[in-house]
């Protein structure tokens, strides 16, 4: 497998199951605090109710449980039948009840939880296919989770901020960010600002905290992730 210039080093799977289990918790706590009308509230992601975001992290849960069964069998099991498909889904799922969609959330994340806690030790260097069309081993997939959950723990807009979020996974983050961002072609200015607010910066957040070095206000990002 050739390596991928835009992905940072290896991160340690104790590491990143780590970081799931602390942004599953962060969203739990936070899904458990809306009512129906809160729910049904706009995010910062373009579109996106609360609805929305829960039921694409509820469907992530179980497209990552797909991939796990990929590796732990050997069986080709994309974590979508297709890019529509997903979008379908999620789509569906913002027309369901807020208690159905927490239900929904809480079961998919016991079920990836079950699915990485009991995955052999071999089969974490199993190579699988993310839903970009990257050939990745498995342990890939406890980073790929531990994003969604801890910055839309953050999108979920119930006063968690970045700045709420384990040091260790900011960094990361941030070095991924940047370098895919600078292998898509984008200039970065350099920025002053906490690990936080430049973090959540480069996810196109916000730019609350951050400036260039001359002091003006860091430009706008698109959203990422």
């Amino acid at each position: 497998m050739a390596p991928d210039p835009a992905r940072p080093p290896a991160r340690q799977l104790t590491e990143t199951l780590g970081f799931v289990a602390t942004g599953t918790a962060l969203c739990a706590e936070a899904i458990g605090r809306l009512d129906e009308s809160a729910f049904g509230a706009e995010t910062a992601l373009p579109g996106w109710t609360r609805k929305h975001l829960v039921a694409h992290l509820a469907a992530n849960a179980e497209a990552l449980v797909r991939l796990l069964h990929w590796a732990r069998t050997g069986e080709r099991t994309p974590m979508y039948a297709s890019p529509e498909q997903r979008n379908a889904d999620i789509q569906a799922g913002a027309l369901r009840p807020g208690s159905h969609l927490a239900q929904w959330f809480s079961e998919s994340a016991a079920a990836l939880d079950t699915a990485a806690t009991t995955l052999p030790d071999a089969a974490w260097s199993a190579e699988v296919v993310t839903a970009q069309g990257r050939t990745v081993p498995a342990r890939e997939v406890g980073w790929m989770r531990s994003r969604e959950v801890l910055v839309h723990a953050v999108d979920l807009g119930t006063g968690l901020s970045f700045a709420d979020l384990p040091e260790a996974f900011l960094t990361a983050l941030q070095a991924e960010i940047r370098a895919k961002r600078t292998a898509a072609g984008e200039q970065l200015d350099p920025l002053i600002g906490s690990l936080a607010d430049v973090t959540a910066h480069l996810a196109g957040r916000g730019s609350a905290g951050v400036t260039t070095p001359d002091g003006a206000p860091a430009p706008p990002l698109s959203p990422w992730l």
